[in-house]
């Protein structure tokens, strides 16, 4: 709330001029601390804000805007992005995206939320959403049977991957099966669930989420979070555009979206080369036990190897899997 009203008051500062800590101060019935505080959440947003002593502060310039306008002005896809829908807030993209398509939405539908209220996570953990990150949904809707469709996860991890390295020149590594991980800390998520036909078992619909943590500083992050969780801007020092990232990811998406189901030779490596999870220990729990064993590599389904130690390989497709060294396994 005082970020809006802070905006609004710089914004009504004609020709520019400064608005000084003191004003502001009264205007929103906070201490000078507090305004210097909300300044600094502003900036790690994007706002391009100008203090100078004994003067105050100006406004610059206002990061892009995530619209449907500003990303259909950026992207080139075939299927993905043909219509998007951005919000404020939602509960979460994956449950708005999958009601869509039971009212019939079309292939190709991008949801994207400021923020989420709801977020979810695999096995139905919550996932922190803050204003800050970036929360996009695309719906697909492959006419393929369910078996086909099981590498979307990791074909949309590799394209979260490249997407953030296209938007700020980092390249993220992939925690088998589904995060992405810079500095050994969770910096994205990724949630796949399916829709299939009962009699037939081909897929109605697939929503694939993605949420990322884009300029969140060390602060937003609840105390559980803050020792295993990054953001961008944490990472590069600098704010990141949620924009220039979201029409990033709609095109690698799309661009995944169109291999599936055919030659998925380019993105097995690319997910075997940037995967820190391959020569690890591991954790595995599922199936009723838990089992350690060393990570070797990613089957042609993405699955993934592990040589026990009793020397036997067991191929892993679901279940959780804590890596050495990541998210406080030790």
């Amino acid at each position: 709330m005082h970020q809006n009203t802070i905006l609004k008051l710089l914004r009504a500062q004609e020709d520019g001029t400064y608005l000084s800590g003191e004003e502001l101060s009264r205007a929103l019935h906070i201490t000078r601390a507090a305004v210097w505080k909300e300044i600094q959440a502003l900036r790690s947003e994007g706002y391009e804000i100008e203090s100078k002593t004994r003067r105050g502060y100006r406004l610059r310039a206002a990061p892009e805007a995530v619209t449907p306008e500003a990303l259909a002005a950026r992207i080139d896809t075939k299927t993905v992005g043909r219509h998007i829908l951005c919000f404020d807030a939602l509960d979460s993209t994956n449950t708005y995206a999958k009601k869509a398509a039971q009212e019939g939405a079309a292939d190709g539908l991008v949801v994207i939320a400021a923020e989420q209220t709801g977020g979810r996570g695999r096995l139905g953990r919550a996932f922190h959403s803050p204003k800050k990150g970036l929360y996009l949904t695309a719906l697909l809707r492959p006419d393929l049977p369910g078996a086909a469709v099981m590498p979307v996860t990791a074909l949309a991890a590799v394209a979260a991957m490249a997407a953030v390295e296209r938007a700020c020149g980092l390249r993220p590594g992939i925690k088998w099966t589904n995060d992405l991980v810079l500095g050994g800390r969770k910096l994205a998520g990724i949630l796949t669930e399916l829709g299939l036909e009962g009699e037939s078992g081909r897929v109605q619909y697939i929503a694939v989420g993605v949420g990322v943590n884009v300029n969140e500083d060390a602060a937003d992050f609840p105390p559980e979070l803050a020792p295993i969780a990054t953001s961008l801007a944490l990472e590069t020092g600098a704010p990141v555009s949620r924009l220039a990232l979201a029409a990033a990811l709609i095109e690698e998406l799309d661009k995944a979206y169109a291999a599936l189901g055919g030659d998925l030779g380019a993105y097995r490596r690319a997910y075997r080369e940037n995967c820190v999870t391959l020569g690890r220990e591991v954790r595995i729990l599922g199936g009723g036990a838990e089992r350690r064993g060393l990570a070797e590599d990613v089957d042609e389904d993405f699955g993934l190897i592990v040589r026990r130690a009793d020397g036997a390989r067991e191929t892993v497709r679901s279940g959780e899997v804590s890596v050495r060294g990541l998210y406080g396994y030790v």
